[in-house]
């Protein structure tokens, strides 16, 4: 019997539902949530990641603010950007859309953005606070996938969870994210010896590789009732795909997620809820942050 899939959009709409309202709240106290985004240079992926980010603002009453640099602006320039958007009253969130032009270093810009404004919880202060279980602003697509769980109302407490990334976006603050929720974690990557043994004997897979070249979670890899979380989108012989494919994993998973339609929506729709948060750190209690 086919396992349950989690259906990232409806996810994403109940998460998008409460913004709104929370939003409508702002408002009668005269503060209007505000996204500022900067995209370096004319990546097409990036312009269109940008462009979703901004929709996905109107559609719950987000005002944004579209910053598009030339693709040789220089670090000072861009350091000089951050720094007015940090001053900015009116502004809440800020966030820098990734990768950068070589010449720009991503560690020094993310790391300018005022932590009150961090949307993508990737400053160092808000990483560290991440690790002490103090964090309010946390990396959105980690988050999203907790509430995935929240949804469905799954209990991590006591889980062997097989986490297959150790990015900064989102293998490792969802490492601390799930051992919050008392989950036993064994965060695996390119070097991890015997990962088909280990992910036999998890409750939960989390993967995000994106590379079918390195790696693909084939269904002789999970155990009867695990549940697969499948972060990577890539594509793969003409179509759309994780490092599963879902129509053979949700045969044997408890739970599963699809690609497209899984993780991705999620991402986005955190991004709208940290802002929410944001403007209420920047505006109310920023002071005790």
């Amino acid at each position: 019997m086919a396992g349950i899939k989690i259906d990232g959009k409806e996810i994403a709409q109940s998460v998008k539902d409460r913004v709104k309202e929370a939003v409508k709240v702002l408002n009668e106290q005269n503060i209007n949530p505000c996204l500022a985004t900067i995209l370096v240079g004319d990546n097409p992926a990036s312009a269109t990641y940008v462009r979703n980010k901004h929709k996905a603002c109107e559609e719950v009453g987000i005002v944004t603010k579209d910053h598009k640099l030339s693709s040789n602006i220089t670090q000072t320039e861009l350091n000089a950007l951050v720094d007015s958007l940090n001053k900015d009253s009116s502004v809440h969130g800020i966030l820098v859309q990734l990768p950068l032009p070589d010449q720009l270093n991503e560690f020094v810009t993310t790391s300018r953005i005022s932590p009150l404004k961090d949307v993508d919880g990737l400053t160092p202060y808000n990483i560290g606070l991440l690790s002490m279980k103090k964090s309010a602003l946390i990396a959105c697509t980690p988050s999203g996938i907790m509430e995935m769980f929240d949804f469905h109302n799954i209990d991590l407490k006591g889980k062997n969870v097989v986490l297959i990334n150790r990015s900064n976006l989102v293998g490792k603050p969802l490492y601390h994210l799930l051992l919050e929720r008392d989950a036993t974690v064994i965060n695996c990557h390119s070097k991890t010896k015997n990962l088909q043994e280990l992910c036999q004997m998890a409750d939960i897979i989390i993967t995000a590789v994106g590379d079918r070249n390195k790696f693909t979670l084939t269904p002789d890899m999970i155990k009867e009732g695990s549940i697969v979380i499948d972060v990577a989108i890539l594509r793969h012989e003409d179509k759309l795909v994780g490092d599963s494919d879902y129509d053979k994993i949700i045969q044997k998973a408890s739970y599963a997620t699809p690609v497209p339609g899984g993780v991705g929506p999620m991402t986005v729709a955190m991004l709208l809820k940290n802002t929410i948060t944001a403007a209420s750190l920047n505006t109310q209690i920023g002071k005790q942050y």
